[in-house]
């Protein structure tokens, strides 16, 4: 099923994430993602605590990032992360950071897969889970 939600956090690049040139280190990325995954469900009423209460762990089977512009010391970044597909046991979130400038930094997109904690087997998520992404859900024309 295809979705469309989108959610915004911002960020500060501090010095401890930078190189020699002031450039943010681009291991740091994979974190910046994950900070606005987390975020993006939790402003949908969802946490990743909840999730991992009720026996679902989403780990990251697929990370594939652009890198476009660097992103410097000091720089307040933008993480818009979208939720744009929920594919059996799969959901895919997509990335775009911006810089203050609405430079954009990079783009991504990540693929993670609902397993049960129990099983350590793929599941699919839940129907709670379904229903808060309900209104986002986007219908064949």
């Amino acid at each position: 099923m295809r979705y469309h939600y989108e959610n915004k956090t911002e960020l500060r690049v501090r010095y401890g994430e930078t190189d020699q040139m002031g450039y943010c280190y681009y291991g740091n990325y994979a974190q910046y993602f994950e900070v606005g995954r987390v975020e993006a469900l939790r402003s949908l009423g969802m946490s990743y605590r909840e999730l991992e209460k009720n026996g679902i762990m989403l780990p990251v089977s697929i990370f594939n990032v652009r890198y476009i512009l660097p992103a410097k010391y000091d720089d307040l970044l933008t993480v818009t992360t979208r939720i744009i597909a929920v594919e059996g046991a799969r959901i895919v979130f997509e990335y775009v950071i911006t810089n203050e400038l609405n430079d954009k930094i990079c783009e991504a997109d990540t693929t993670l897969v609902f397993v049960s904690n129990k099983t350590m087997r793929p599941t699919a998520p839940s129907d709670e889970f379904l229903k808060i992404l309900e209104p986002y859900l986007l219908h064949d024309e």
